[in-house]
């Protein structure tokens, strides 16, 4: 066996991790900024030049060539979350601890669908879920799973409220809610007329006696009502309480989205946003936001171990039942996914290193910056503030106080302009109608001087593109 297909052993991993390491550094050099000052077409060429024209060569270039060549492409084509230009999506700088903590389980590589594939594994995901379903309120006897992130929890919980009723499920949510409710709908075979959206108040929250209404015109049918603890754009936590209350009065399934807002649960400052998460059913986290893991890290709860039941299959080289009788359990029926890596250590590892204190004090500076963020640019007439912040997004839009030009066409072309100069990586999003763009700060290292010098470069961007249009 040559030393490129070497095993990852500690040894053998050692010196291409310094290759991996140095080239990362090179890459981002490169760069230079959030993002490569170049376009769709220009990162393509150079991704398709790095693997010299064929990504499976008939004979190999070696495993240092090859890593150092790759990883230096890459980075240098990354939009970078570690960058605080890099602002526009629920995307985090992971934490070095957790990346290091990611490697571990990439070179172990088990897997938890059988505890003889990943003994420690089994148990680390246990106390991860045993602990955050705690810190949730929910009771002692919860239970839930690591996820790929809220879609696959969003789905889980439509998936279990669907085999909880007792007849055909309807879903109902907010004007609000993430994409992946109706998308779960569909994957769990429900029509498209079996998702009832209600309308949001002027902060995007659902209105509570709206789904009151709802439901009551439903006459006692099946359902499960999907709160949102913090919206994609701003962030916005449904009123939790009333909607609990609501639901449990009309016998309904309740699944809190909190995998934007769930972060708060660190917060002693935002952690009151999430008073009623107690009386959900099931919820969905996602740590790979306001939690600096490495994709992925969602998080699937329930409130009940046992409305897991549905998920549980029977296979003879994984879970026979004289193993599980004698306490070999792996992880199979607490997932929709068989073979699943142990994604629980990174969490575990940083919940170890900096507590509930320490990860909601990286919370707490990343809501500050949002509030930065928002009176910057609510004192400058450049500016148009869509609301205040409620968790770590800015939702706002340049209009040039005194100009006629359409702000929608302005924002989505400075925009493009920040991406094509690699000045800074901001979101756009549509709200009431129209474009808007969006900060997301997730970024606890950065400053309140780095936040006002990339509000001046999209207003910079805002001008130049102002003057095209002009000239145009």
């Amino acid at each position: 066996m040559t030393p490129d297909a070497a095993l990852g052993t500690p040894a053998a991993l050692r010196p291409l991790l310094t290759v991996a390491l140095d080239a990362l550094a090179v890459g981002t050099r490169a760069r230079g900024g959030p993002v490569p000052a170049a376009g769709p077409d220009v990162v393509a060429r150079r991704v398709r030049a790095a693997f010299g024209g064929r990504v499976l060569p008939e004979d190999g270039a070696g495993a240092c060539e090859a890593l150092a060549t790759l990883v230096e492409a890459l980075a240098w084509g990354a939009a970078d979350p570690l960058d605080a230009r890099c602002a526009a999506h629920l995307h985090c700088p992971p934490l070095a601890v957790a990346v290091a903590a990611d490697l571990a389980v990439s070179a172990l590589n088990q897997s938890l669908d059988s505890w003889d594939q990943g003994p420690s594994g089994v148990a680390i995901e246990a106390s991860v879920v045993r602990e955050l379903a705690e810190l949730a309120g929910l009771p002692p006897h919860a239970g839930g799973s690591i996820t790929s992130g809220a879609t696959e929890s969003n789905l889980m919980g439509v998936l279990l409220a669907r085999d909880h009723a007792d007849g055909e499920l309807t879903v109902v949510c907010s004007g609000a809610a993430h994409f992946s409710v109706r998308q779960a709908a569909r994957v769990a075979g429900l029509s498209d007329a079996a998702v009832v959206t209600v309308p949001v108040d002027d902060g995007d929250r659902m209105d509570a006696p709206a789904l009151d209404a709802a439901l009551t015109s439903l006459g006692g049918r099946p359902t499960a009502v999907v709160a949102t603890a913090g919206t994609t754009d701003l962030g916005a936590v449904d009123p939790l309480v009333a909607v609990a209350g609501i639901a449990r009065r009309h016998r309904a399934w309740l699944h809190v989205d909190a995998a934007y807002g769930g972060g708060a649960m660190f917060s002693e400052r935002l952690r009151p946003v999430l008073t009623g998460l107690d009386r959900a059913d099931s919820v969905a986290l996602d740590l790979h936001k306001l939690g600096w893991q490495p994709v992925p890290a969602g998080v699937f709860l329930a409130r009940d171990a046992a409305l897991l039941d549905p998920l549980h299959r029977r296979a003879a080289y994984l879970n026979p039942v004289d193993d599980e009788e004698a306490g070999y359990r792996g992880r199979l029926g607490q997932s929709l996914r068989t073979t699943r890596r142990p994604d629980a250590f990174s969490i575990a590892v940083t919940m170890r290193a900096l507590g509930r204190r320490g990860v909601g004090e990286l919370v707490d500076r990343c809501h500050s910056l949002a509030w930065h963020a928002a009176d910057r640019l609510r004192s400058d007439d450049r500016f148009e503030l869509a609301a205040d912040p409620v968790l770590t997004t800015v939702v706002f839009r340049y209009i040039a106080a005194g100009t006629h030009r359409d702000p929608d066409t302005t924002n989505a072309a400075l925009r493009r302009r920040l991406l094509d100069e690699g000045a800074a990586v901001i979101g756009r999003t549509e709200w009431r109608g129209r474009t808007w763009l969006k900060l997301t700060l997730l970024n606890p290292h950065a400053s309140t001087d780095t936040i006002d010098r990339l509000i001046d470069v999209i207003a910079a961007a805002g001008a130049a593109e102002l003057t095209r249009e002009a000239v145009a």
